[in-house]
């Protein structure tokens, strides 16, 4: 009986804590209030930076160990081979490369600022020189978009010497991106594919096809994987004048969301409902640009290269 009287009376007094921390704050001055809301705004947004930055660590992390290893692998072929016996090349080629571009856009919901990310299509303009050195792959981009390229290019470097014979370790292959916009280093990978065909197109002295232009990742077996932002990078495809846009097989297939509208008792659920459609169709009929899929350089060569 005590054990319940005592329950009984810690009851009360919690009840009469809530009652005077709800007074205190229904009665809470108009800049109180704002200061509150002003620290969540300014809490929310550090924390979005903060997740920013700790993604952007991830993938350098991840790619500075991708290029340890190239460049490991490549020490020991270059041990391999008669210094005598080593090339050096020229070349060049370029051709325009579909990326996404991304910025931060805040949004005021009810008092709350919220970070919402969007993304556009743009174009970039790739470059590959090839000329006499020290086997070197070197990146410049402007304005900076990331370490990420570093390792697409190592990749495609690669590939092309697998698909050409061609050893470049007396040359040095020097990739130059340009861009309007500031893009992303998460969409650096997403450039591998092009980067090999520019890369062999310089090699080989085959100009590419400038009607093209294309996106996916390329791994060292030259196997083209999916990428994000499919129709972003139609969109300035088809704004650049390219006529066919080439795709990995990977994304073939999209997602487009359907609003489905439940009516119980004089409510409504909306809901978002997934369905799968064909990425070349939708494409063609809603952006107006040819789109081919492909799944690896090969498939891109015997487009790409005239």
């Amino acid at each position: 009986m005590k054990a319940i009287n005592v329950l009984a009376a810690l009851l009360v007094v919690s009840i009469l804590a809530n009652v005077v921390l709800l007074a205190i704050f229904v009665t809470a001055k108009p800049d109180t209030t704002s200061n509150l809301v002003e620290k969540t705004n300014a809490l929310e947004m550090e924390n979005v930076e903060l997740h920013r930055l700790l993604d952007q660590d991830n993938i350098s992390l991840q790619s500075y160990s991708s290029q340890l290893a190239f460049y490991r692998a490549k020490s020991k072929v270059s041990e391999s081979i008669n210094q005598s016996s080593i090339l050096s090349l020229t070349g060049f080629a370029s051709i325009q490369a579909p990326a996404v571009a991304q910025h931060i856009v805040e949004v005021n919901r009810g008092g709350f600022i919220t970070q919402n990310l969007v993304m556009n299509g743009s174009m970039m303009n790739l470059s590959v020189e090839i000329r006499p050195g020290e086997g070197r792959v070197l990146v410049q981009t402007k304005p900076l978009m990331g370490v990420v390229f570093q390792d697409a290019a190592n990749t495609a470097v690669e590939v092309a010497q697998n698909k050409t014979g061609v050893i470049l370790t007396g040359s040095d292959v020097i990739f130059s991106i340009e861009a309007e916009n500031q893009i992303s280093s998460v969409d650096g990978p997403s450039a591998g594919a092009l980067m090999t065909l520019a890369t062999i197109s310089a090699i080989e002295k085959r100009p590419i096809n400038q009607n093209i232009t294309l996106t996916g990742t390329i791994d060292n077996d030259g196997h083209v994987g999916a990428i994000g932002g499919v129709i972003e990078k139609a969109n300035a495809a088809k704004g650049s004048g390219k006529t066919l846009f080439i795709i990995p097989k990977e994304n073939e297939v999209l997602i487009k969301y359907n609003e489905k509208v439940t009516s119980y008792g004089g409510f409504e659920l909306v809901e978002q409902v997934p369905e799968k459609i064909s990425a070349k169709d939708y494409i063609e009929k809603n952006i107006g640009i040819n789109v081919t899929s492909v799944d690896n350089i090969d498939d891109i060569l015997s487009i790409g290269l005239k």
